[in-house]
């Protein structure tokens, strides 16, 4: 919570806020759906590359090992 209140000013800034104002522009207006569509028609090689680099990104990596060790954990979460 500290965390947010001292640093969420500086991470959200105000072009981060119009970079936001224009995602939402763009779901409003149906661009998001018509890109996403594009990209489910044609195979999802963007969506697939993104994936497996998200996949294979060091703290993906860390937050599985780090999974491992927690006990409390179920073990459908540590995939």
């Amino acid at each position: 919570e500290w965390g947010d209140y001292v640093t969420g000013p500086r991470i959200i800034t105000d072009a981060t806020k119009a970079e936001m104002k224009q995602v939402l522009a763009e779901i409003q207006d149906g661009t998001f759906a018509r890109e996403w569509m594009a990209e489910y028609h044609g195979g999802l090689k963007k969506y697939n590359e993104y994936r497996t680099a998200d996949a294979e990104h060091l703290l993906e990596a860390t937050g599985k090992q780090l999974r491992k060790l927690m006990s409390w954990v179920d073990d459908g979460e540590t995939a």
